[in-house]
This record gives structure tokens, sequence and C-alpha cells, in this order.
């Protein structure tokens, strides 16, 4: 075993006005408490919080301050995302940085999946992020919303990621769906998930750490919490061998598969369903979208004479003729 102590930090982030010197008395601290700590990560968009308009250019001095931060403490630093303008196509990115303790920026992974409808005018990325942490194993990155759809965590495990880093902003109903998700993914794909939320306008909390047999190590609840765990990547690599406590094996099963799927194919007709249910857009009140179904006249004839029949009247203010 390669001991490898991970932590996550739960903390209270403002919608308003900044973050970052919080997230920087936090992780003081957090070495402090635990000087082991080797990765460090924060909740999705901690250091400004959830608003757009606070979107920094592609390069800025809060990158610098993170980067020297882990230098100074050696240690990988994830330090949740923020919106970022990139140089090429002036949109905005939900982007999360990998900086590595020699306080250099190795990855920038922008989210696949922006919260749509809600987190209308985020472009979304096209790029994956996996990295190597030497003499320890492979890592990889996704970003709140994106464990929704699993084909994000299949093609980082299919590249031999065995620890997924999963910055989160919950604050809605959905969080402990959102805590079933990671437990599936983590059984599904023989994988740590690393999964931190928020506080505030930040989330809910409720931040997990899950083994690659989806045993829970951790839960938070809802204050601000540090909380380093130490992972055994052999532990990955033994059950991935064996099987989830010796029985599926799914990596070689999928691998092994007899069979492809077409709905990933766009050209086929296999998805046609999804395009019948209808716009993504925000509800509105009183919505009664897919709760209607359009009858066709004759129907409706055939069904007013099969209501006269059994003696029922045709409108809501006419009852029942007979008594049974």
């Amino acid at each position: 075993m390669t001991p490898f102590a991970i932590a996550g930090v739960q903390m209270y982030v403002n919608a308003l006005q900044p973050n970052v010197d919080g997230m920087l008395h936090r992780l003081d601290v957090l070495m402090a408490r635990f000087p082991w700590t080797q990765m460090v990560m924060f909740s999705e968009l901690s250091p400004f919080g959830p608003l757009d308009k606070y979107a920094l250019p592609h390069e800025n001095d809060v990158i610098d301050q993170f980067c020297e931060a882990a230098r100074r403490y050696k240690v990988w630093l994830i330090p949740g995302s923020m919106f970022l303008t990139s140089p090429v196509d002036g949109r905005i990115y939900n982007t999360a940085l990998v900086i590595n303790p020699d306080g250099e920026v190795i990855r920038r992974y922008a989210k696949m999946f922006p919260f749509l409808p809600y987190e209308a005018g985020i472009a979304a990325g096209t790029e994956f992020c996996v990295f190597d942490v030497p003499d320890v194993g492979r890592f990889g990155l996704s970003i709140c919303y994106d464990m929704w759809f699993p084909e994000t965590t299949r093609e980082l495990t299919s590249q031999g990621v065995e620890v997924l880093l999963h910055p989160v902003l919950t604050g809605t109903t959905d969080r402990d769906a959102e805590l079933a998700i990671a437990r599936a993914t983590a059984a599904q794909f023989q994988c740590y998930v690393f999964d931190v939320n928020g506080l505030g306008a930040g989330g809910v909390g409720k931040s997990l750490v899950v083994d690659p047999t989806s045993l829970v190590l951790h839960q938070s609840a809802g204050q601000e919490d540090m909380f380093p765990i130490e992972v055994d990547l052999s532990m990955v690599r033994r059950q991935r061998e064996t099987g989830m406590k010796g029985l599926g094996q799914v990596l070689k099963s999928f691998r092994d598969r007899s069979v492809d799927f077409s709905v990933y194919d766009r050209t086929s007709t296999t998805n046609d369903y999804l395009k019948t249910l209808g716009p993504l857009e925000i509800p509105q009140q009183g919505s009664r979208a897919g709760l209607h179904v359009d009858v066709p006249a004759d129907a409706e004839a055939e069904e007013r004479n099969h209501k006269r029949a059994l003696g029922y009247g045709t409108t809501p203010f006419e009852g029942r003729t007979t008594v049974g």
C-alpha cells in the first residue's frame, strides 16, 4: 500500500463577496491540524460563489494565490471551481484547476454538464480530466451534475482512474439523490469517490467519501468540516481484479460486452423518444407539461358513448344516473 491522504473542505460560501481569503485560512488550519494531508479539495464555485457575473479572465491573480499555497504546503490542491472566461471563444466555463505540489496548474477541467436550464449562459466543456500522482495512482475530476451522466465516469475509469474527485454545489432538495448516485458510482466503477459540497450559497453540505465497495468512509452534516481520509489504491486494483467482495467484476464485464449501444450513435433512431420530451427549460407556475395526452376525435366520441352506456354523465356536473 502507498498511503495517500486526501482532505475535503466543506465551508460556508458567500454569493456576493469573494471567499478566497477564507479558503486560504482554512487551508492554513487544515495543514496545521493534519500536516500529513497530501491533497486538498474544496467545493464547486467556492472561491466566488454561484453567480457568473463574477467570472474572471482565464489567467488571474487568484490562481496565482492558490498556486503559492499549494507550493508552500507541498500539497495537491483543487480549489473548487471558478467561472472563467475563455480567451478563445469568449464564453464562460465552470472550470476546476488541478495544482501540483510545485505550485503548477497541470490540468484545467471545464464542467461538461452545466445544470441546465438553471445555469443558462454557461458553456459546456468537452475535454476529460485525468492525471497521475507519481507513485500513487490515477485520478480523475468531474463537477457536480456531471455525475448524473454515468458516461462521464465511464470515460474516466476506462482510462484507469482510481479516485474520482467531485466538487459539487448543491443547495437544492436533490442532495439525497446525489448521495445515492455517489455511492452507486463508487460500486459501478470500482473507484473511490470524494464528493465535496459547500454551505450557505455553496450548498447544504453532506459531503461524502465512498470507497470502491460503496462503503461510506465519511459523511459531513450541515456544518463546516474538514476531513482528511487516507486511501488505499491497492484496494481498487484488487477489487478490479477479483470483483467487489469477490463478486461482480463490472469493469471487465463492460470491456467484454457483446453489445454495442446504439443510443450513442447520433445517426440512429434509438433515441427518438427523447426528442418528444420538449425543450430544456425551467418549469413555470401551474405547468402541466407532460400531463396532457392528445386523444383523436373519434376516440373521444367512443369514450363518451362508453360512459353513457355505463350510465355516467359526460360533464363534471352530471353524476351517475343509475345506482348499482
